[in-house]
């Protein structure tokens, strides 16, 4: 196990894109300021796609011309094709986040596209990209399941992963969307995917439908993952799975590796404030379990 983690912080765009609640423009830039206040070093600001399918986050330029960006953190945005790019790149984006599924029904039915199709959407894209200097990270959603089509083949996981890194992806996040892994699953599917793509550049997004989250987590960190995507309050789910829970809150795994003794950087008191304020804006209870125990 790594004795450093870095946390990318997800509340702001995959957390808040899956909220039904819209959230003024200012209190997204404040929850991202906030953020930057705790010490974490990548915070995925907000998601440059059509207002047409995600209403959530049709002030993407707003937003991350208002945030205040703190010197020493990465604040990358999801774009979803070319005209995607243009946007971010006229607000200064200096960091880009790209997506795929490893299972052929998620994909149609998300991005109304195969994996092969999506995939070479992606390669104008990240030619751009290299040209503008700008970093580019990857998505993996359903790694360890899908809700149309079941059990995903292993070998799509590492496929798709191996198709992104080699695209210039410096970072491929492996998620699972419906939150249906266990441990040994989740370690199996880690090795994989690493047998053909850097450990280094690898990194574990998990969803906590099941109240697996943090044993899949550990289980990749024992494997040697230095990366975890989380989402303050545990905010956020996945609209085209039916039951899906809300991402990992990030204040449950930051407590988790500060008892492993592992350090993170970030001050979880403020992190717990944080979601705390969230939870009030959205209206409802936070979903760290941290954060309502040190509410009493």
């Amino acid at each position: 196990m790594k004795s450093a983690v870095r946390i990318v912080e997800v509340g702001a765009r995959d957390g808040l894109q899956n909220e039904k609640a819209i959230i003024a423009t200012a209190d997204k830039i404040a929850l991202i300021d906030r953020l930057s206040a705790t010490g974490l070093r990548s915070i995925e600001a907000t998601s440059f796609v059509s207002p047409k399918w995600v209403p959530q986050l049709a002030d993407a330029a707003e937003v991350f011309a208002g945030i205040t960006r703190k010197p020493g953190v990465h604040y990358p945005v999801l774009v979803p094709n070319e005209r995607g790019y243009e946007r971010a790149l006229a607000v200064g984006v200096e960091e880009i986040a790209v997506f795929s599924a490893a299972s052929e029904a998620f994909n149609q039915k998300n991005i109304n596209a195969s994996i092969a199709e999506s995939l070479a959407r992606f390669e104008p894209l990240m030619a751009r990209a290299k040209a503008d200097g700008i970093k580019v990270r990857g998505y993996v959603s359903t790694v360890l399941g899908c809700p149309y089509q079941g059990e995903v083949p292993v070998a799509e996981v590492v496929r798709v992963a191996r198709e992104l890194y080699a695209m210039g992806c410096y970072e491929v996040s492996l998620g699972d969307t419906i939150g249906i892994g266990t441990p040994g699953k989740a370690r199996a599917m880690l090795r994989a995917v690493a047998a053909e793509v850097p450990l280094d550049a690898l990194a574990v997004h998990f969803h906590d439908t099941y109240g697996q989250a943090l044993p899949n987590i550990l289980a990749c960190l024992e494997e040697g993952v230095g990366v975890v995507d989380s989402a303050v309050s545990g905010v956020g789910g996945c609209p085209y799975a039916k039951g899906a829970s809300g991402n990992v809150a990030s204040e449950d795994v930051v407590y988790m590796l500060h008892g492993l003794g592992v350090q993170t950087g970030i001050d979880l008191a403020l992190l717990v404030e944080t979601g705390r304020w969230l939870s009030n804006l959205l209206g409802r209870e936070t979903g760290s379990k941290v954060g309502r125990a040190l509410s009493f």
